[in-house]
């Protein structure tokens, strides 16, 4: 950590974090919405909630940061479950046919 803040690097270090959290809830939320629907609303709440607890717990600036970026995408991700639901009745992500 100190070569981070040595170096000034912890908030590029954090923004490609970002990114990439953020980047890896899109397939997420498309597998999730395929496989369980928008009934799975639930489980990114419990993550949401976790991830800003736990934010609040940590005295590592960088991890406390991330936990928030996580926390928030969760919550963003509730949103976006119910907005794939519209997309997929729309044609243009696949429904799948096991799923009443």
């Amino acid at each position: 950590m100190e070569f981070l803040n040595d170096y000034h690097l912890s908030g590029l270090l954090i923004g490609i974090c970002t990114f990439l959290i953020i980047g890896l809830f899109h397939p997420v939320v498309v597998k999730a919405e395929y496989y369980w629907g928008t009934k799975c609303w639930w489980l990114f709440l419990i993550l949401g909630i976790a991830g800003v607890v736990t934010s609040l717990c940590v005295d590592n600036i960088l991890v406390s940061s991330l936990l928030g970026v996580f926390a928030f995408s969760s919550f963003w991700t509730i949103k976006e479950i119910f907005e794939q639901e519209e997309r997929v009745k729309k044609g243009w992500f696949p429904k799948n046919p096991k799923r009443k």
